[in-house]
């Protein structure tokens, strides 16, 4: 296989003078990069530069960025010639001021931002506004034209790149991926993406591995293995590797010139074929493997220790400026020899040969609307929730599977946008095992990878996607939602940890994305936390984790949303709610496996709207004030919980029980805190001033606490959850172990309603013997007491 492209004066694409107009345009970007990381006055440099032009604090990363204006002002090039779609997204994030300088150039930012206009004094803004104190941030953060990736943290280039092109036939994404990035966990599975891009109606990844030697004080893996090895790994992975290799600029422009008119025509000649014949076999997609020096034409010494093409150029090169008047100096000549002066005119702007350079309208990277994709968003075309309603005559009277009901609403909706290939389900391996199976009716799992005759619902162009990466699946979904579509990643409750931190970065995008008035909202990234803690017994302690929604919970209200459905009618009316929404996270935790359906539909939908509420039919307190208040939240507590009533309904006849449930966990927050929260009177109303409170929780317990503390009844409130207590053993086991279950339950109220002090210790001692019952139970026969199974709720 051919990797390299060789200059013969046959193949040199870039005339003499399109060869000074590309390097003077490098120039360009490098120059302004350097001033954002150094400046804050004297742009042009005018005057001899002084510490007074120089940012007193100084942040930034110059290492990486002149590869990347590099590679962009190769692809403003190949946009302009053959008016592509492209999106640029940047793995090494942190060389935020090469894309700012490159949308600056092109003019997008001075369209978004008319304060910083091309001109002197604009420049002067750009300059000062970097990492400054309320200016902008150092990565390529939401308020940088044309990115949806900030690349802050590392590994999650290649995912968003794939996520942005599926279902976009005519869209490139020019991924550079830093060769510190290249050694993260996310970003070695995420190369595998190639198996799931169909020619056909997918759009396509160019992914450029930049190799510039270093990270912030080593060497990288991928720049010290030798070019055989380097060139047979990614053989390996699928893909067509070329390499542009070097640090002289004009041997540098015609290779890279060159071997991306190469890459591109083969891309453009695999999707030709794919969409005229309808084969959608999987081709090997070409990458660039792109080696430079790390901070190419920077200084290369300071203070006669090696710089450039060294990890010493990864961040700031040099600083201590008021210590070292020779650093003010070299600075100068740095910036300096970019030669501004042939660069821009007397007021600032760009000169005009260099202006024509770029694309024009949304053919400009940091214009293009795949990019900010709100713009080009639709809705989804929804059927009726209702339609899938459970028919529950009585609370508790039927059995269902809420994830299999949910299913049915999922599978029509893919089937409605079919035609608009706006919805994609992603998922670890895990959509038929959390019974979300039905959408196999109507399209099978994407796959472009070999398939044999006996596979299960493998296709090329199916639109749930699993691959055995969670960071994957999210890479996928985020860049699917920030390019203007719609999505559901499914879960174990207790692998979802795994992308904790990517769940962060998205929702700090979305925080800030939504303070910017050009970035148009985005469909809502929407969780389903099945196969949760209480229903692991069969696999035991190491699949019981139900912290996702503590991790969920830190993070800006006016972000997140953390859904509890007991059933499966409550879950309907909140998965048409989160599929219809638009810049929120919603978190949704629901069991799979068959448990009492408690509401009608339409009690469902009125419970669900309001998020939390009392359970008339489950209370005996409607005459008076209650005795107790014992509320639930999640399907096995509210199961726990109602038996635990029947129980006290039985033994405690004279009790005035009120049961409460809820359903959307931020109504317990204060109103000041979360958008749904309760008022302190609506609070005060459901769960009293002064009567004790036993509420039964899917999670850790403190969590409640924490949500609940300046409330008036805190004091009185006394939470049963989760508390790290887990094995392989059965299902009413897994609550007993954490204090959970019905009879703990029961002699938690004994404990706290003050009547019962000297009349409830026969029910104590029935409680006791019942848990040793349960223990000798399960010890003897392997599974739970018949009276624990079919266990129903008085009259269902």
């Amino acid at each position: 296989m051919e990797t390299a492209v060789k200059l013969t004066d046959s193949n040199t694409p870039l005339s003499t003078e399109e060869l000074r107009k590309i390097n003077a345009y490098w120039r360009a970007a490098n120059y302004l990069s350097v001033g954002q990381i150094y400046l804050m006055d004297n742009p042009l440099l005018k005057q001899p530069l002084t510490l007074e032009h120089i940012k007193p604090r100084l942040l930034g990363h110059w290492g990486t960025t002149p590869g990347l204006n590099f590679i962009y002002a190769h692809f403003n090039r190949v946009i302009k010639a053959q008016n592509l779609s492209v999106i640029y997204i940047t793995g090494p994030g942190h060389g935020g001021p090469g894309l700012v300088a490159n949308t600056w150039l092109e003019g997008t930012y001075s369209e978004i931002y008319p304060n910083v206009a091309q001109n002197e004094a604009g420049m002067k803004k750009l300059f000062k506004q970097f990492s400054f104190p309320g200016g902008i941030p150092s990565h390529c953060a939401p308020e940088t034209p044309g990115s949806i990736h900030e690349g802050g943290e590392l590994g999650y280039a290649v995912s968003h790149a794939y996520g942005a092109v599926f279902d976009n036939p005519d869209l490139i994404a020019c991924c550079v991926v830093g060769d510190g990035e290249a050694e993260t966990g996310p970003l070695a599975t995420a190369w595998h993406s190639n198996k799931f891009l169909n020619p056909i109606h997918d759009g396509a990844v160019l992914p450029i591995l930049h190799l510039n030697g270093y990270k912030i004080a080593n060497p990288t893996v991928f720049a010290r293995i030798s070019h055989e090895e380097l060139e047979n790994l990614f053989i390996g992975y699928g893909y067509k590797p070329y390499f542009v290799e070097g640090s002289d600029p004009e041997v540098m422009h015609q290779q890279m010139a060159a071997t991306i008119d190469i890459v591109i025509s083969e891309i453009k000649t695999i999707q030709r074929e794919a969409r005229s014949n309808g084969a959608a076999a999987r081709p090997r997609w070409p990458m660039i493997i792109l080696r430079t020096p790390k901070g190419w034409t920077g200084p290369k010494e300071v203070d006669g220790e090696k710089t450039e093409d060294y990890w010493r150029s990864h961040q700031v090169p040099f600083a201590e400026m008021t210590t070292k008047p020779e650093h003010i100096k070299l600075l100068e000549q740095w910036m300096k020899h970019y030669k501004p002066e042939e660069l821009f005119d007397d007021d600032g702007v760009l000169v005009q040969e260099l202006t024509e350079l770029a694309p024009k309208g949304v053919y400009r990277m940091g214009a293009n609307p795949h990019a900010n994709g709100g713009i080009l968003l639709k809705n989804l075309k929804m059927p009726d929730f209702r339609n899938y309603a459970v028919d529950v005559s009585k609370p508790g009277s039927v059995l269902g599977e809420s994830t299999r009901v949910m299913g049915y609403l999922l599978r029509d909706v893919m089937q409605h946008n079919k035609d608009t290939r706006n919805f994609r389900v992603m998922g670890p391996d895990e959509t038929k095992s959390n019974r979300l199976a039905a959408l196999f009716e109507v399209t099978g799992r994407s796959w472009m990878a070999e398939i044999l005759p006996e596979d299960d619902h493998l296709a090329a162009d199916g639109r749930v996607m699993e691959i055995l990466s969670e960071h994957t699946c999210q890479g996928w979904l985020e860049g699917y939602l920030l390019t203007g579509r719609h999505g559901f990643f499914s879960c174990y409750e207790a692998f979802i940890h795994i992308i904790d931190s990517m769940f962060n970065q998205h929702a700090k995008w979305l925080k800030v994305s939504k303070e910017i008035p050009w970035r148009q909202p985005i469909a809502s990234l929407n969780y389903l936390l099945t196969s949760h803690v209480w229903r692991q017994d069969h696999n035991g302690f190491s699949h019981q984790d139900p912290g996702f929604i503590d991790h969920v919970v830190n993070k800006k209200a006016d972000i997140i949303r953390v859904y509890l459905p007991p059933d499966a009618n409550t879950l309907l009316y909140i998965t048409d709610k989160c599929l219809r929404s638009r810049d929120f996270i919603n978190v949704i935790v629901a069991g799979k496996q068959p448990q009492p359906q408690w509401l009608d539909m339409d009690a469902a939908i009125k419970h669900a709207t309001a998020g939390v509420g009392i359970w008339a039919w489950a209370s005996n307190d409607q005459e008076t004030e209650p005795d107790v208040v014992m509320a639930c939240a999640g399907d096995v507590p509210t199961l726990e919980t109602l038996a635990a009533v029947g129980l006290l309904h039985q033994h405690v006849p004279d009790l005035k029980i009120r049961v409460i449930n809820v359903v959307n966990l931020m109504t317990l927050q204060p109103q000041e805190e979360h958008p749904h929260g309760l008022s302190d009177k609506d609070f005060d109303s459901l769960f009293t001033t002064d009567k004790p409170i036993i509420f039964a929780y899917h999670g850790y317990p403190w969590l409640i606490h924490r949500l609940t503390y300046r409330r008036t009844n805190h004091k009185n409130l006394h939470v049963r959850g989760y508390k790290e207590e887990g094995t392989t053993s059965t299902p009413f086991d897994m609550v007993v172990l954490n204090d959970l279950d019905r009879f703990h339950l029961v002699a938690d109220v004994i404990d706290r309603v003050p009547k019962l002090s000297r009349t409830g210790a026969y029910v104590k001692q029935f409680i006791r013997d019942k848990l040793i019952e349960h223990r000798e139970y399960i010890t003897t026969y392997g599974k739970d007491m018949p009276e624990i199974t079919n266990w129903k709720w008085p009259g269902a």
